[in-house]
């Protein structure tokens, strides 16, 4: 229950963070609120805000159920019936990925190749792929292989005009590289967040879920061995990261190896605390609307497209209600929007209604 918790609390920050930053705003004047409307924006290039955790939380929850997902299908099927399954799950996330950003209802020039469904796709594909077919000790080989060797790439590999080691926007290799190898519509111009190499090190976020759900999983591991297995992991994650960053920045946009290992420490201290308050100690009932959300979320983030829940909360909340509310206005809308797809949620979940891919 607490990895599905998890899952939907890191998909309303994905789904709903936009219009409570906006609520926020309004009625900020520094202090308390002005802190919390700072987390709920993307560092503009170095460094780290809670917003800058979503995604990549996301992307470790995705290595975390790999481990519990393929390990039930290894228990009823072998490795090719659950290769076929990885193969078919990670075409269709990246199928809708591209539906997402428009499809083809866009000239062919405005399909965008990368984005966030499809960098989770990939993510999940090389990740679920290494651990069917790796020991945990080839697993650990892989994952620092991958932290070091995009290291070495952006540090060493020169970019003409900007020479090697330049981490800049527009000026580093993975922007480099999108620029002449990345085709269609790319979301920063000529080159893209979600891009070609930076999946790399994507792919390592992903492997980090992966050795937290195997923590869990671990049959000869008490409850309170586990949850001390992740808050460790996460100090140590976070040390490595930050001690990192003077050499390597923290930057989310070119998803540097730093930036892995600060944002995979903070998902490991997140997935412990979610573990010890739910499945140990069962305090469970705040956490059911992160639930309601958790065990749909494809779902809810098509849900956008087809539902308009901003629209639907204007009829509550809107015209006259929203301009005697003054600077709360825009506040009072984000949560009344935010409760209609709550209600949503829930109503699918009682319902049994679930959207698998």
């Amino acid at each position: 229950m607490s990895l599905d918790a998890l899952r939907g609390f890191t998909m309303f920050w994905i789904v709903g963070a936009e219009e409570l930053v906006r609520g926020l705003q309004k009625i900020s004047s520094g202090g308390f609120i002005g802190l919390i409307a700072e987390q709920l924006h993307h560092k503009a290039w170095e460094g780290f805000h809670f917003e800058d955790l979503i995604f990549p939380m996301f992307v470790f929850i995705a290595g975390v159920s790999i481990v519990f997902s393929l390990g039930r299908v290894l228990e009823k099927a072998d490795r090719r019936a659950a290769t076929w399954r990885i193969l078919r799950r990670a075409a269709l996330l990246y199928f809708l990925g591209i539906l997402y950003y428009g499809g083809f209802s866009t000239p062919f020039q405005e399909i965008r190749l990368l984005g966030v469904l499809q960098r989770i796709a990939l993510s999940y594909l090389f990740a679920a792929l290494l651990f069917l077919y790796l020991k945990p000790k080839a697993l650990l080989g892989v994952l620092v292989g991958l932290l070091l060797g995009y290291w070495a790439l952006l540090a060493l590999v020169p970019v003409p005009g900007h020479g090697a080691g330049n981490y800049a926007e527009g000026a580093n290799l993975a922007n480099y590289v999108d620029q002449q190898y990345l085709p269609l519509r790319k979301h920063d111009g000529d080159h893209d967040p979600e891009g070609l190499l930076s999946t790399l090190p994507a792919i390592a976020s992903c492997l980090l879920g992966v050795f937290a759900g195997l923590a869990l999983r671990n049959p000869l591991s008490n409850d309170r061995q586990r949850v001390g297995q992740l808050v460790v992991a996460g100090l140590v994650c976070l040390a490595l990261g930050w001690a990192w960053n003077p050499f390597f920045p923290v930057i989310k946009k070119i998803w540097t190896s730093s930036f892995v290992l600060v944002a995979g420490g903070y998902s490991c201290l997140f997935l412990a605390a979610f573990y010890q308050v739910i499945d140990v100690w069962k305090i469970q009932r705040w956490a059911m609307p992160f639930v309601w959300i958790g065990v749909n979320p494809i779902l809810i983030y098509f849900g956008g497209k087809f539902i308009d829940f901003e629209a639907m909360a204007k009829l509550f909340v809107g015209g006259p209600v929203f301009v005697a509310l003054g600077r709360y206005g825009e506040l009072v809308l984000a949560l009344t929007t935010l409760a209609f797809g709550f209600w949503f949620m829930r109503f699918l979940y009682q319902r049994k209604i679930f959207l698998r891919v």
